[in-house]
């Protein structure tokens, strides 16, 4: 029995061109059909934000983000984290990867921000860990996804201030299973989402140090634009 498709000139390809119809995804920021994580309008919006500089100091702790926290990339990682849009964290890792490769050579060890046992039961996954696990995989560098983990349940951060999320945040880390049975070899980079304010990073660096862990730095997918222009100023001054 011959199928429909075979009596068709080419009908293998036919077949697969309406294969890929069907299979196409949609875009999880606009809703369009395409087949690449974000369709081309949206991809092109969230270039837009690419920083031309990505490494800066902020309060003496060397902080490399990808792009500026707003417009598309602020809703794409807002649909990373409460949209239950995982997928999203794979691009976004390969972005921030390849910015990093231009511009940093250090062998170094990744610790993504962990989440609370009670906000990961919720979300299902940490955005950050997926984001760690996708630039680890473009990079090579070795990813500790139990480095650290978060023994306080913090509020949520956005609507507190300075002070508060300094405070909010104190005493929320302890060393995780994998750096409790063995020290890493190699210096540690912090990888987060967003570095807003930088207390939650900053906790987490403290943490690590007083166990004599030598931190690198921070790199994160977004970073506010305020951020880069204080840390201008900051240099100037030193």
């Amino acid at each position: 029995m011959r199928y429909w498709w075979a009596q068709m000139p080419n009908g293998m390809l036919n077949f697969q061109g309406l294969l890929n119809l069907f299979l196409q995804s949609h875009c999880p920021l606009c809703q369009r059909p395409t087949l690449q994580e974000f369709c081309q309008d949206c991809n092109r919006q969230l270039q837009r934000c690419k920083l031309t500089n990505h490494q800066h100091l902020q309060q003496g702790l060397p902080i490399f983000a990808w792009g500026d926290y707003r417009g598309t990339l602020k809703s794409a990682i807002a649909a990373l984290k409460y949209n239950n849009q995982p997928q999203i964290a794979k691009p976004l890792g390969q972005w921030l990867a390849q910015a990093w490769l231009n511009s940093q050579h250090d062998k170094l060890v990744v610790v993504p921000v962990p989440l609370h046992a009670d906000k990961l039961k919720k979300r299902g996954y940490n955005q950050a860990e997926l984001l760690a696990e996708s630039f680890c995989n473009f990079t090579g560098f070795a990813l500790q996804s139990q480095g650290l983990k978060r023994i306080k349940a913090t509020d949520a951060q956005f609507s507190l201030s300075v002070s508060e999320r300094e405070q909010n945040l104190a005493t929320a880390f302890a060393l995780g299973t994998e750096f409790q049975r063995q020290r890493p070899k190699y210096r540690v980079l912090l990888l987060d989402d967003i570095y807003t304010t930088g207390a939650t990073v900053r906790s987490a660096v403290q943490t690590l140090q007083k166990q004599g862990i030598s931190v690198y730095g921070v790199v994160a997918i977004a970073t506010p634009s305020r951020n880069i222009v204080s840390a201008k100023s900051e240099n100037k001054v030193r």
